[in-house]
């Protein structure tokens, strides 16, 4: 991670962020890497994180910071971490979305569980690097565990969305937060609301989506 931010022995911060928003070249792969995020993305938005804003801004940047600290293990370095972040987003819709019926270029149905694993397969065969693959699966699920998996086998659920993000989100006044602690207001201002709940349910997981 210092490599990361240190160019010519000059300190820049913002490489922490910036790396995020380079998804490579314009090519094929990254035409696709757009799709999986409108797709895939848009889909986590309006399901299981419906209403959820906050919750979902908290997931990206909860997976933004676990990329940042394997990045700081030498042999998991690199420059750009958006294709693990998108590829991280596919995880998490894969275990959302354990059964929805998914067509690989229209050749292969496999359900939506299997998808980070075709993905996989597929970069495998056409040659492309799979370190990035396999740090989105790993961020994923270190965020499932954490927030559903734990939980469900009767765990104690402490990873909460934090207070700021909530009120950044209320400030910023897009999306909707049921139990949020701030709420959106047209001034601007943020006003106490309820106290956070936590997940509150789970999406019927029978979903149709092809790719």
């Amino acid at each position: 991670m210092i490599f990361l931010v240190l160019t010519d022995g000059f300190l820049q911060i913002w490489r922490l962020i910036t790396n995020f928003f380079f998804l490579g070249p314009f090519s094929f792969p990254f035409a696709f890497r757009l799709i999986i995020i409108a797709k895939y993305g848009v889909s986590l938005e309006r399901g299981p994180f419906d209403q959820r804003t906050a919750d979902f801004v908290w997931m990206l940047f909860f997976g933004a910071l676990s990329l940042l600290g394997m990045a700081a293990v030498p042999v998991l370095w690199s420059p750009f971490m958006g294709v693990s972040l998108v590829f991280m987003i596919v995880y998490i819709w894969g275990r959302e979305f354990p059964n929805a019926r998914i067509s690989i270029y229209g050749l292969v149905s496999l359900k939506g569980f299997y998808l980070p694993w075709a993905m996989l397969a597929l970069d495998l065969i056409f040659g492309n690097p799979l370190k990035p693959d396999i740090l989105g699966i790993v961020a994923g699920h270190i965020y499932y565990f954490l927030t559903v998996l734990h939980p469900l086998a009767g765990g104690k659920y402490v990873f909460k969305t934090p207070r700021f993000v909530h009120k950044l989100v209320a400030f910023w006044g897009e999306g909707k937060q049921l139990n949020s602690p701030f709420q959106s207001d047209p001034s601007g201002n943020a006003a106490e609301g309820i106290a956070f709940r936590g997940r509150s349910y789970r999406l019927d997981t029978h979903t149709n989506a092809s790719t």
